[in-house]
């Protein structure tokens, strides 16, 4: 009989340690898995804000965050179906943005591109052919870059002094060349993300809205749903007593 009860209470106090070996075990886990959360977000938080040391004075990725302002940056090398729309909202809410053109794009509508100067807005560099820089040598980004300053100078009679990289992909490489040529290398620390499938203008509205956006740079593309988006998004802007400038407005 005591060998019955020996043996049970064995089996009760090797399921009560495996249970308690599990429970140790699955908040270890979680702990973990909290502890990796947070770092991974704090980790991806720095990448928006923070410069590499040979990007000092050259990469501008977002403004002042008490600069009270915010940029519209609009990368063009499609979309000119859709930019008289774009101009007429921004003209409507006396909002100017900097638009950032492929050189081959300035060639292909010279008209729409001086329509867009006339209006008011920043004209600077997205390349010639929206090649991406670390995919390419230092040679043909030089020559992505100086020959759209050229097709900007010649239709504008505007020297541009700001690139925007295709895609935001750059490497120290394509610092140092941007340091070479004088010009600043520009990213965002919002994004539209309207070319993916699913951005209806309420999806974009709603993506930019929910990020700070005082000294925030916010990256959009001329797509019908971001014209659709426009005009709320301006006034929920303005509604947080910010202004919208181009870039060569925001402090940084």
């Amino acid at each position: 009989m005591f060998g019955g009860v020996f043996v049970r209470t064995k089996k009760i106090l090797t399921y009560a340690v495996f249970a308690v070996i599990i429970i140790i075990f699955t908040y270890q886990i979680v702990s973990l898995g909290m502890i990796f959360y947070h770092n991974s977000s704090e980790a991806n938080n720095d990448d928006i804000q923070s410069l590499a040391p040979n990007e000092e004075g050259i990469v501008i990725r977002n403004g002042l965050p008490d600069s009270g302002q915010t940029t519209f940056s609009c990368n063009v090398d499609w979309g000119e179906e859709v930019i008289p729309d774009m101009l007429k909202i921004f003209d409507e809410n006396q909002v100017k943005i900097t638009f950032f053109v492929s050189g081959k794009w300035a060639e292909n509508h010279p008209e729409l591109l001086r329509e867009i100067y006339a209006a008011g807005h920043e004209i600077q560099s997205h390349g010639y052919s929206h090649k991406l820089c670390s995919q390419n040598s230092v040679e043909t980004m030089r020559e992505e870059i100086l020959k759209t300053e050229k097709t900007i100078l010649d239709i504008l009679g505007v020297k541009t002094n700001v690139f925007a990289p295709p895609s935001g992909n750059y490497d120290e490489a394509t610092v140092e060349l941007c340091r070479s040529l004088g010009y600043k290398l520009a990213l965002w620390n919002v994004d539209t993300i309207d070319w993916r499938e699913g951005s209806t203008a309420e999806v974009i509205k709603n993506r930019v809205l929910k990020k700070d956006l005082n000294g925030a740079i916010v990256l959009m593309h001329p797509k019908e749903e971001t014209v659709k988006a426009l005009p709320g998004l301006i006034s929920e802007i303005k509604g947080k007593d910010l202004s919208i400038v181009p870039l060569y407005r925001l402090p940084y």
